[in-house]
């Protein structure tokens, strides 16, 4: 296991740095100026060059590139180029609003899931088994933007129950923040929902017609004992792995949403700074990003081998 842990931050390493450059060279070929951007298109061509000038985007991108690698290395992500605020100021507070949203999200989407998955197993091909996977799916399907938009319409103005922006007051209780997020999480859980029951549903028949849970049933074993320590132990696994990678998803793929609802997390604000072609802002946010999924996948493969004690991994000699 250690030599798997080693292994595995050595790639991790390697994608990163591989990430960060992809990211960076990307945002050079997006089109746009970033001082014309912020003079405007009537300031003369002499004080854009001049602003490019005075923030070094006029540098080969090689040189931008090490001079933001190495000032990371340092702990310094930079300084944005559209706000002129150190990238470590705007980066943190956007990163804990998705983490709140993801986490709210997380908590009400993942039993609701796998409790749904369960039961369309144990109902398979019956009216329950079909309910849930062609409504999850179904649901699944429809733009994230229609169903907030929907939602907002149904329980926020005609209702009138929660709020339509997820933005809470500064000083808001906990209960207070969580109602301004519901809806937003409501709204990535009837996305996320049709994926993960899918999964855990295919899991759960799989473990069922497997040989060990025949031959616990023949032991005389009770269902629900068959159920909980042969069968969902091992159903869950590809679960896992599905949201492991929806973790990067809900961290900074929720451009839609946070727009739709005024919220102000990574999304969003790497949005922002892929349209404001704001290299260092957008590289730092990308790079985040991509450790949270990383981290995410990592935590992963450690419940596999909780979860199932005869997996073992093993390293290349």
């Amino acid at each position: 296991m250690g030599r798997f842990l080693l292994t595995r931050l050595g790639l991790a390493a390697i994608t990163l740095f591989l990430l960060s450059v992809f990211v960076f060279v990307g945002a050079n070929l997006l089109p746009g100026d970033v001082a014309r951007r912020k003079l405007g298109n009537l300031a003369s061509q002499d004080a854009v060059d001049q602003l490019n000038h005075q923030l070094g985007t006029d540098k080969p991108i090689l040189v931008q590139y090490w001079n933001w690698i190495t000032g990371l290395l340092h702990g310094d992500l930079g300084t944005s180029l559209s706000y002129a605020l150190p990238v470590n100021q705007l980066i943190g507070p956007a990163l804990l609003n998705s983490l709140k949203l993801a986490a709210f999200a997380f908590v009400m989407v993942v039993p609701l899931a796998i409790v749904g998955g369960v039961i369309a197993a144990m109902k398979r091909d019956r009216l329950t088994d079909r309910i849930i996977t062609i409504g999850g799916l179904s649901l699944a399907v429809v733009p994230e933007f229609v169903t907030g938009i929907v939602l907002i319409l149904i329980f926020g103005l005609w209702l009138n129950l929660f709020p339509v922006s997820a933005d809470a007051p500064d000083g808001s209780s906990i209960l207070t923040q969580l109602k301004y997020l519901f809806l937003p999480a409501l709204t990535l859980v009837i996305v996320l929902f049709g994926y993960i029951s899918r999964i855990t549903r295919a899991g759960t028949i799989e473990a069922l017609d497997a040989d060990y849970t025949r031959t616990a049933v023949l032991k005389g074993l009770p269902r629900r004992t068959v159920v909980r320590r042969h069968v969902l132990r091992n159903s869950l696994l590809p679960t896992i792995a599905v949201i492991a990678t929806q973790t990067g998803y809900l961290i900074g793929g929720l451009v839609v949403i946070e727009t739709l609802f005024n919220y102000h997390g990574m999304g969003q604000l790497i949005f922002t700074a892929a349209n404001d072609k704001d290299f260092p802002l957008l590289a730092s946010s990308v790079l985040l990003v991509g450790i949270v999924f990383l981290v995410a996948t990592l935590l992963a493969d450690l419940a596999y081998s909780l979860l199932n004690p005869r997996i073992r991994y093993a390293t290349p000699e």
